[in-house]
């Protein structure tokens, strides 16, 4: 190696450390338009010249940091998720009881950001359509969810001393439907559902209701 190739390395180096910084910055301000763009349009009409146009880019400029609008789409998702743990130790949602708080704590969290939650209705309403690139993720994140908080229930029945767990796998599913559901009713008119107190209120019923389960519906007809 000559005095010259090692100079030339030293200053490429230099200068490619010196770029991350700033391409990470110039990432998250295409990740925050796309937030803003399909949240607002969807998916399929809120295109990479509409992103690229709101932080001052070319569409070959925000190709050249994501690859596609699938790519980019999904790391939107990802970014989306990466913001509710950040502020965690571990930056990943707390196990056992303690998960039922934080769920709590998310939805107090979601009134305070309209724009990602109404990025991430749009998106995990439009999945369920043939072929949309977000499915798969959001099939996993269903799934994934759903173990976690049946195994938050299983911890909390055995502290309790409820040996009847048959219903934890349809009350885990019902809390993040009613979650998804609410984000829904309150983006549509904030001012008719309070999205913290009426999530706080499903989660606790939900809770009540596989530890101290209550009579059926039906003992309440006619009445």
């Amino acid at each position: 190696m000559t005095s010259g190739e090692g100079d030339e390395m030293v200053t490429t180096t230099s200068a490619r450390v010196k770029s991350r910084p700033e391409t990470e910055r110039k990432r998250t301000e295409i990740l925050d338009a796309a937030i803003e763009i399909f949240g607002a349009k969807g998916s399929t009409n809120g295109t990479l010249a509409d992103i690229a146009e709101q932080v001052g880019m070319t569409h070959a400029g925000v190709l050249h940091h994501f690859g596609s609008k699938q790519k980019l789409l999904l790391e939107v998702l990802d970014y989306r998720d990466k913001s509710d743990v950040a502020q965690l130790a571990e930056q990943h949602i707390p196990d056992g009881p303690e998960l039922f708080l934080h769920l709590v704590k998310t939805a107090f969290a979601n009134e305070h950001r309209p724009g990602i939650v109404q990025t991430y209705t749009v998106l995990s309403n439009e999945s369920v359509t043939d072929g949309h690139p977000a499915r798969g993720f959001f099939e996993h994140r269903y799934d994934k969810l759903r173990t976690e908080v049946s195994a938050a229930f299983r911890e909390l029945c055995a502290q309790e001393g409820v040996t009847d767990t048959a219903a934890i796998g349809t009350a885990s599913a019902s809390i993040l439907a009613v979650m998804d559901g609410l984000q829904l009713q309150w983006l549509l008119d904030p001012s008719a559902v309070g999205l913290a107190e009426a999530s706080a209120f499903a989660i606790r019923a939900i809770v009540n209701g596989v530890l101290h389960p209550g009579p059926a519906l039906e003992t309440y007809a006619g009445r």
